[in-house]
């Protein structure tokens, strides 16, 4: 399924996307206000990334934590060669583990948690890699 003029407009339009669809400006704004009330209503997030490269992923998760003056995270877990990547960041924990993984998507998940049992965590994405500049 080609992710272009597909109409997004509400973070639930991203559930079956396997890759991030190009978004217009319009429709950054509107999905990065909508995802921004939940993400400061969670206790953490979880990010998880799916990235040609680890430089691509680690840049995508300090560009989330610029936008909400996170605390930069530290690099537990990497892959000792090159190659597509998967990783995971725990604002919890502070730790970012990633390894190489073919056959992904490309894009940003983000999952919101919180302390409060009674609430399931939700996963929204994927997000371009680019969303958070």
């Amino acid at each position: 399924m080609s992710t272009e003029n597909i109409d997004i407009c509400k973070l639930e339009d991203l559930d079956k996307l396997r890759s991030a669809p190009k978004l217009s400006r319009k429709q950054s704004k509107t999905l990065l206000n909508q995802l921004s009330h939940i993400i400061y209503k969670s206790d953490w997030i979880t990010i998880g990334i799916m990235s040609p490269s680890l430089k691509k992923g680690i840049n995508a998760v300090r560009k989330i934590e610029e936008k909400f003056k996170f605390n930069e995270m530290k690099c537990v877990t990497l892959p000792s060669s090159d190659g597509p990547i998967f990783l995971k960041a725990n604002q919890k924990t502070g730790e970012i583990h990633a390894r190489v993984e073919f056959g992904l998507g490309e894009g940003i998940l983000i999952s919101s948690q919180t302390y409060d049992n009674s609430f399931s965590t939700k996963t929204f994405g994927p997000f371009p890699l680019d969303f958070f500049d």
